[in-house]
This record gives structure tokens, sequence and C-alpha cells, in this order.
């Protein structure tokens, strides 16, 4: 009876489910990429000073935002196990896709799932003692003023935007006959909070804009959309209390009262796990989920390596640049890090249990993140290393560099099956690069891969292949090096490396490309940048600030016509598209 009820009242049809979504983005369910209309307008009419910053999104939570968001209301104990659909790398980053992601209906009995686990939980015996903030009347009744009390503050967090006025009083209501129905409070109370998780309100984060009482003719996100991006993009959460009472009290919108809630944020203890999120998400890591190696071949690669690998490269983002506020660019020639004992046999070096900090001495060849574990390994194949793919995740991860893919029919049997004479990476490559269908990316790719070559496929360092010494020289854009340590230094000299920086931060913190009108924007974040050091906090409280970041463009009057390749289909499924 009690599912029943569940799916009588919140999931009768995903139409439903929809058509709410629908109203979240203020009827908007496009069928086409309204941020892309800006920018061709944008290029159209020229630069524009007056149009600058992104479009408003509607973005769907990432599978972290939604497990944080419930944790730090209810408490880490209420325990989420759960992967929601992947989403599509869009500018560097997956969190741009987040306004670009569709729930079709096997998504939605997901969400459904995961709806009843954190309901069951908050509502057990054990936790409804300290959640909920009131004891009802009777327990096998309805008691409206209690579960008012328990209402109350749960959709003022977890909603993504105010509810309309009567929304409450509807949802004590529901609560109120699911009690009566099932002669039990609690179940009734249940029966509402899984609906309300599995509301658009909580699931999507529909940003609104408004006009700029200071600057005619411009557009800024209200208060509440500019407290959400300020959230997911610092905590990888919704705001919590304080930072909506700010909103409600519109110190966003004044200069000196937005630096202050920002600085307020940046001293939180949930800066680490936003910043551990936007990394995460910049280098790729989400692939460390599937990376294998083959058993026989690196037999010290374990079951966990993959994991302790990404692991230990954010462990040394976080104290490098939060704990110790050093340059970023300095990630790239640090031997300063972390290490557990599954990376230990890799490594070659002896730990003790857990993990601690550690620093390679200088013979070791360990100068940087890209000669950690994490970038060699998972840019490498099962059973032998890969100096195309690891440089071409330098330019593309790193440097923001795009590589064009190889052509579909590309001969690579000079590399699979190798003349028995080619017996290091670097001749193989040199055979298979005479062919000018390859030669101009490899040109692009190789001479860094080659640099790493001094590390197999997983990881570990080695100096000759074959009985044949490694030749780890090579360049970077016209700067020659000898080894690995002159490759992070070069990459460190890199000016594109620090813009880089700056840009997928901006994507990620506004969740969609960066449209023609953010240039200036970004054009303004590094000259700061450069101004800061380097400082990752610098940057991230530059770009909260920014006109860009809480700035709406404005859209073109009579948008171009749908384009085939951006439409989506929408029978049976929510979409987010920008």
């Amino acid at each position: 009876m009690f599912r029943e009820l569940l799916f009588t009242r919140f999931m009768k049809r995903p139409a439903v489910v929809l058509a709410a979504a629908t109203m979240l983005a203020g009827g908007a369910v496009a069928t086409f990429d309204p941020s892309l209309a800006a920018e061709k307008a944008s290029a159209a009419k020229g630069s524009n000073s007056a149009d600058v910053g992104t479009p408003k999104r509607l973005r769907l939570l990432t599978t972290q935002q939604y497990i944080n968001t419930i944790q730090y209301f209810f408490g880490p104990d209420i325990k989420i196990d759960v992967k929601f659909a992947p989403l599509t790398r869009t500018d560097g980053v997956l969190m741009a896709g987040t306004s670009l992601a569709g729930v079709s209906d096997a998504q939605i009995e997901t969400y459904q799932k995961v709806a009843n686990i954190v309901s069951t939980q908050v509502l057990d015996s054990r936790h409804r003692k300290t959640l909920v903030p009131c004891v009802p009347k009777s327990e096998q009744a309805a008691d409206n003023a209690c579960a008012a009390k328990f209402l109350s503050g749960l959709i003022s967090y977890l909603y993504s935007v105010p509810p309309p006025k009567d929304h409450f009083s509807i949802l004590v209501d529901e609560a109120g006959a699911a009690a009566n129905r099932l002669n039990d409070f609690y179940a009734g109370l249940q029966v509402t909070l899984e609906g309300v998780l599995l509301s658009p309100n909580v699931l999507f984060v529909a940003e609104k804009e408004e006009p700029d009482p200071k600057r005619p003719g411009r557009s800024r996100l209200d208060a509440f959309s500019q407290a959400s991006r300020l959230s997911l993009f610092l905590w990888n959460a919704a705001p919590d209390a304080e930072l909506r009472a700010a909103a409600n009290r519109g110190d966003l919108f004044n200069e000196k009262s937005r630096a202050r809630v920002v600085d307020a944020m940046l001293a939180s203890p949930r800066l680490e796990t936003g910043v551990r999120a936007f990394f995460d998400d910049m280098f790729g890591f989400d692939d460390v989920e599937t990376l294998s190696k083959d058993a026989a071949t690196y037999p010290f690669f374990l079951g966990d390596a993959g994991a302790d690998a990404r692991e230990q490269t954010l462990r040394t983002v976080v104290d490098q640049l939060l704990i110790k506020n050093k340059d970023y660019r300095d990630l790239y020639t640090s031997r300063e890090t972390f290490m557990s004992p599954s990376l230990g046999l890799i490594y070659g070096v002896r730990t003790g249990p857990g993990w601690r900090a550690y620093e390679f001495p200088p013979e070791a060849h360990r100068d940087g993140i890209l000669t950690q574990v994490s970038f060699l390994a998972l840019h490498s194949h099962p059973t032998r290393s890969s100096a195309t793919l690891r440089g071409k995740a330098l330019r593309e991860l790193i440097l923001c560099q795009k590589v064009p893919p190889p052509p579909a029919n590309v001969d690579f049997s000079a590399l699979n099956n190798p003349d028995a004479t080619l017996r290091t990476a670097r001749a193989r490559l040199s055979a298979h690069a005479q062919n000018p269908v390859c030669a101009g990316c490899h040109k692009i790719t190789d001479p860094m891969g080659l640099a790493l070559e001094n590390f197999d496929g997983a990881g570990r360092y080695r100096t000759a292949e074959k009985d044949t010494p490694i030749d780890a020289s090579g360049s970077l854009d016209g700067k020659p090096f000898t080894d690995v340590v002159g490759l992070g230094q070069a990459v460190h000299d890199s000016p594109a490396l620090p813009s880089c920086l700056v840009r997928r931060a901006f994507s990620y913190a506004t969740a969609g490309t960066v449209p023609v009108t953010a240039e200036p924007t970004l054009a303004q974040l590094n000259k700061s940048f450069v101004g800061e050091g380097y400082r990752l906090r610098a940057l991230l409280k530059a770009i909260t600030l920014s006109e860009g970041f809480s700035d709406v463009t404005q859209p073109a009057s009579k948008p171009a016509a749908p384009e085939k390749t951006a439409s989506v289909s929408l029978p049976g499924k929510i979409a987010s598209k920008e």
C-alpha cells in the first residue's frame, strides 16, 4: 500500500515531471542551445561592452552535488550509493554538460530508488529522533503542525527556487492524507519526503534573470540563482541557510557585501570539496572508474591502485593550492605529494598504512603531477604506454588545445605489429608518423608524450624498453628539453597553462561553454590571475565577483531556427538544454 500511494501521488507519468521541469525553466524546455544563439548574435553585431556575461542555465545536479546537498542537510550517516547517468564533456569539463543533460525514464526510476533510500533512512526509528524537530501527537495519525515544522526547513534548503506560496500547504496536506491512510505519521511524512526528493525543484537548478536596476538595458541573475551558482561552484552543493539568507537580504547585489560572502565561503571547510570536484572534472578522472591494466603485464597494479592514484593527485592539489596557497604552475614541478601502500608498490617506495605526506627525491624523476600514476596510467593502454595519448591529454586537459581525431582509415600497423627493429616507442612512432595523414597531429602530441616514456603503462619508472635506452628528450611549442623534468618546467612556463585553468574554471562555474560575450571577462581574469601570483583562491574569488559570472547575456530578438544537430528528443524524457 505504501509504494502504491507514493506512485499514485508522485510518479503517475514521467510527463508530469517533464511538465514541472518546463515550468521551472519558465516554459522553455528548448530544442536548441540559446547560448549558441547568443554567441552568434554577439559575433554578428560586434563586441559590445554592455552585453557581458553568460546565458542563464537550466542545469541538472551531478551525482556528487545531489549527495553533498542531501548529506549537508541530513548528516553524513545518511548513506547514498548511487551513480547517475554520465554527462557529456563540454568545453573541457563535465560540469558544462549539466545544462545539456537529459533524464530518461530509466533515470527517473533511479532517482525514485535513491529518494526512497534517503527518505527511509531519514525517517527510520534511529534518525527521526534528531532529524524531525518535533514529536507528533500520535504516531498513528496525521499531525499537520509537526509535519509543517519538518517540511518548512526541508523545502527552504532543498528547492533550487522559492516554491509558489500554496506549495508548502499542499505538501503538508499530502503528508497528512498519507499518514491517515497508512495509519502512520512517519510513513506519511516519508511519502511526502520521497516526492520532494523527486521534484524537479531539487534535481534541477533553473536560473532566473531580472533587469539590473543600476544598469538600464542589462540583466543579471536573480539573488537565488547567484547563490546557487556560487555554492555549486565553490562547494559542489546547494546553498546553505546562511548563503540563502544573504541572498534574501540582497547582499549578493552589493560589491562589498558580496565580497564578504565569497570570503566566508572560501574560508569554509566545504571549499575543499568544491576544489576537489573541479580538478577531478578538469583532469578527466571520471575515467579512472573504468581504468584497468593487464594483470600479467603489470601484476603490481592492484585493484585499488586506480582509485588511490586519483586520490593522490587530488590530495596534492588541495595541499599545494589551498593549504599552502602555492603558485598553480608549481603543480607541474613540485615533488611534494602523498603516498599509500598500493601506490608504494608502483613507485618503489616503502610506506606505512594509510596516507602519508611524501616528497620524491630528485633522482626519482617524479617532478610534478604529470609524473604521477593518475596521469601516466590513465593515458596509456592496458598493456603498454602511449606517448600519443599522454601528449594529447596534456594538450587538451592541461593546455586547452584541441587535437583533431585520427582519420578513419589511419594505418596503425607500425604500432600494433611493429618491426622487431623498432624497439622503442620513439622508433615506432617515427615510422608511423611518416604517413603524411598522421604526421600533422603527431607533431603536436608526441614530442611531449615521448618525454614521459620513462614510465610504463602503469606509471612505473624505467630507463629502457626492450633493452634499448629510452630517449626522453622533446619539445613543447618550440622549447626543447632533455627529460621529463624539463617537460614539467616547460609546462610550468607555458602561458597556455594558467589561461587554460582560467577558462576551465569559468566554464565550470557557469555550467556551460564560454560565449563570446564572456571573452572580456576571461581577459580580465587572466590578468588578475597573473597579478595574484597564480593563486587558486584569488582566481576563484575573481571569477565569483566578475560581471561575467553574474550578468546574463541578452538573447537575440529573433533566434535562428534550431539546428538539427542541437535538437533533443523530448517524449518520455526530462530535457535540460541551455
